[in-house]
């Protein structure tokens, strides 16, 4: 048997575990142009970045800050057990987020380390549903707020994952009337400090943008982080990577493509408006967008329906999205034949 290597020391493994501050958490919804701005940023000499880590949001639902809904386990119990333990802990919930930060801190210094960067740049969407917990853990790291105008982000989700069915994607994840008052809170309340960039902006402007962002983070510009196509970067299951490596640098293109669609579809018009009567103008006023001009991108443009959009990444997500819906379809019979093919599975893979 091979000796086993021996364990680092504990001042080793302070070394690699990263501090608040050398952490950076890109905010923004799902279909913002995130990946985009995570690719920019990322392209920086001093930042490490992994496309959408999801390592905060399992953490804010273990049972102390809130619990699930439903999971292999009794949540309900584990929850009120886990309250019970960390009230005995010498600081109470301090002694837990010390906890989950040593954990966090491991994960994201080695990676940070192994690339040789004193930065890691953390960008999942899903953040921004859980922006309480995640200020709380880390109220001194830096943190980048992206904003995109509310439609576009609603017909980039569409034609994205629905094939151009809007009710179908607002049936499935109302994304607008979930991630406007979440991320707006943050904007009004400023728990934390940070910098607010609009798309828009970074599109038409991304050398000026980049710069506010690269002062915020106490950082020199670098023109690589515009040219971001230039660089080298990790494609892996999450984030949406077709789209910005179709470009060394951003571009424009987009824009008006949700006011053209709109447009061209009244029944799509008429959900927008009442999606828009449902949204605080305060949040809107923060996000950049105020209610009173969400919709002034309509005049002097043409109706012009977006066209299908083929690509690998819309293609499985299509089907997962049909298979979902089938298998919970007792006529079809498909959820018995992957129950049983989960079985099977199981079986050839117990140990």
């Amino acid at each position: 048997m091979a000796p086993t290597a021996p364990a680092p020391s504990a001042e080793a493994r302070r070394d690699d575990v990263a501090r608040a501050e050398d952490l950076i958490f890109l905010i923004g919804s799902p279909r913002s142009g995130s990946t985009l701005l995570q690719r920019m940023i990322g392209s920086h000499s001093a930042i490490f970045t992994h496309p959408e880590p999801h390592l905060i949001t399992p953490l804010a639902y273990l049972g102390y800050h809130d619990t699930v809904d439903a999971a292999p386990y009794d949540h309900i119990n584990a929850a009120a057990a886990f309250r019970e333990l960390v009230d005995e802990l010498p600081r109470g919930e301090d002694d837990y987020l010390d906890a989950v930060r040593a954990y966090c801190g491991t994960l994201y210094g080695r990676l940070a380390a192994a690339a040789g960067a004193p930065y890691f740049l953390d960008k999942t969407p899903a953040y921004g549903l859980v922006l309480p917990f995640l200020t709380k853990l880390y109220p001194a790291a830096k943190y980048v707020v992206l904003t995109r105008h509310p439609f576009a982000i609603l017909h980039s989700v569409a034609h994205s994952f629905f094939g151009g069915d809007y009710q179908q994607a607002q049936s499935f994840n109302p994304i607008v009337q979930r991630y406007v008052p979440a991320i707006g809170a943050l904007l009004r309340q400023r728990p934390v400090d940070f910098v607010h960039v609009r798309y828009e902006d970074v599109v038409r402007d991304p050398e000026a943008q980049m710069r506010r962002i690269t002062d915020h983070l106490g950082l020199p510009f670098e023109a690589g982080c515009v040219e971001y196509g230039r660089q080298q970067h990790i494609t892996k299951s999450f984030g949406d990577p077709h789209a910005v490596e179709r470009h060394q640098r951003p571009v424009t293109d987009s824009l008006e493509k949700w006011a053209q669609d709109f447009l061209a579809r009244p029944d799509v018009l008429a959900l927008a408006r009442q999606i828009a009567a449902e949204l605080d103008p305060l949040d809107l006023d923060a996000w950049g967008y105020p209610k009173a001009e969400l919709f002034a991108a309509l005049e002097g443009q043409d109706a012009h329906k977006t066209g299908a959009r083929l690509n690998t990444y819309a293609v499985k997500r299509k089907a997962l999205l049909t298979l979902r819906r089938g298998v919970h379809d007792n006529r079809l019979g498909l959820g018995s034949a992957v129950r049983r093919l989960r079985y099977v599975c199981d079986v050839l893979l117990r140990t």
